[in-house]
């Protein structure tokens, strides 16, 4: 057979429907007014139907209640792990994003999951799953959206000859004069 648990003699039964009435936590105040039940001798299964709950999670309310007062009949959601970027490396990271990575050094054109996570590992020493950097990146403000990047031997004439041959103003031919690429157009000729 289960002990009586006490509970704490200094608020009254009236007090803590007071308390109930003033608080703006409707949890609070449905575990204030299940106390005040015990308190005015209650069976504790009714009084614990009052709060709409069943007896065991009554007799943990009252070890909070013993412990902490009313202020411990509040909820208290844990806030979970610490992050393990701090807020001064995180505006770094965006830093390294932003900059883009540089071919020599990086070995690579465009940043991917996988490559911020080994840059990631290398500056800070915090080591994320690849799935969690494009969250990481997510909440410091960036897309998963990027451009493309451009190679870096690619030709800056053979791109605007190719937009000018889609001009449908344009003739088939196309001439390179010099550095200019120079498209004549139907009105031209």
């Amino acid at each position: 057979m289960p002990s009586a648990v006490p509970l704490r003699t200094d608020f009254s039964a009236s007090e803590l429907r007071r308390l109930a009435k003033r608080s703006r936590d409707n949890n609070q105040s449905r575990r204030l007014l299940s106390l005040a039940a015990v308190l005015e001798r209650i069976n504790c299964t009714d009084a614990a139907r009052t709060g709409g709950m069943d007896r065991q999670t009554l007799r943990d309310w009252v070890h909070r209640f013993d412990e902490a007062g009313p202020e411990g009949l509040l909820d208290n959601w844990a806030s979970g792990p610490a992050p393990r970027l701090s807020p001064d490396q995180k505006p770094t990271l965006a830093a390294i994003v932003e900059a883009r990575p540089d071919r020599e050094v990086d070995g690579v054109v465009r940043w991917r999951r996988v490559d911020l996570k080994r840059v990631i590992v290398e500056r800070f020493v915090v080591d994320y799953h690849e799935r969690y950097v494009g969250a990481l990146l997510k909440k410091i403000g960036f897309s998963h959206i990027s451009a493309r990047p451009r190679h870096p031997r690619q030709d800056a004439l053979i791109i605007e000859a190719f937009s000018a041959k889609s001009d449908p103003r344009c003739v088939a031919r196309v001439s390179v004069v010099g550095d200019r690429v120079r498209c004549p157009t139907i009105a031209q000729h």
